[in-house]
């Protein structure tokens, strides 16, 4: 695929992908191509930059650091938000159990009556939340990642 950048007689620009050269040219001949924006059907290739590769031996030039989100700093409402937020997670985790990789099996088992019901929290993929919410099982990510208590220092 080829990708022109076109431009129709009211000066709209737009894009237009093509199998090649040729089949821009054959649409064009045949009156196929139009502006998406007012229907022109006088449209030609538009100047476009050229796309020159980097040379595969070539180190990239040293790149500047990547700033936050924000430039400066954080608002002080913002702030105060994640820190109420942050509290209000420690305060969930207080009386939760970590259970790590098992944490759909252990829900699953608390839901089907197989094990006490207990406030636990752990890991489980995307796909787990997704298979637990169909089964009704009611999940929450927590706003904020966690540390495993086996890593901690």
């Amino acid at each position: 695929m080829i990708v022109f950048d076109l431009a129709c007689d009211e000066g709209h620009r737009f894009e237009g992908w093509f199998g090649s050269s040729d089949d821009y040219r054959a649409q064009q001949a045949r009156g196929l191509l139009d502006c998406p924006q007012c229907g022109s059907r006088d449209v030609s290739k538009a100047p476009m930059a050229p796309s020159v590769p980097r040379k595969g031996n070539r180190m990239p030039a040293e790149r500047a650091p990547k700033q936050g989100v924000t430039r400066g700093e954080m608002p002080a409402e913002v702030a105060a938000a994640l820190t109420a937020l942050a509290a209000a997670q420690a305060k969930a985790l207080e009386n939760s159990t970590w259970v790590g990789e098992a944490f759909s099996e252990q829900t699953r088992a608390m839901h089907y009556g197989e094990r006490a019901h207990a406030t636990i929290h752990g890991k489980a993929s995307a796909d787990e939340a997704r298979e637990l919410l169909a089964e009704g099982i009611a999940v929450a990510p927590l706003p904020f990642p966690i540390t495993p208590p086996d890593e901690l220092n």
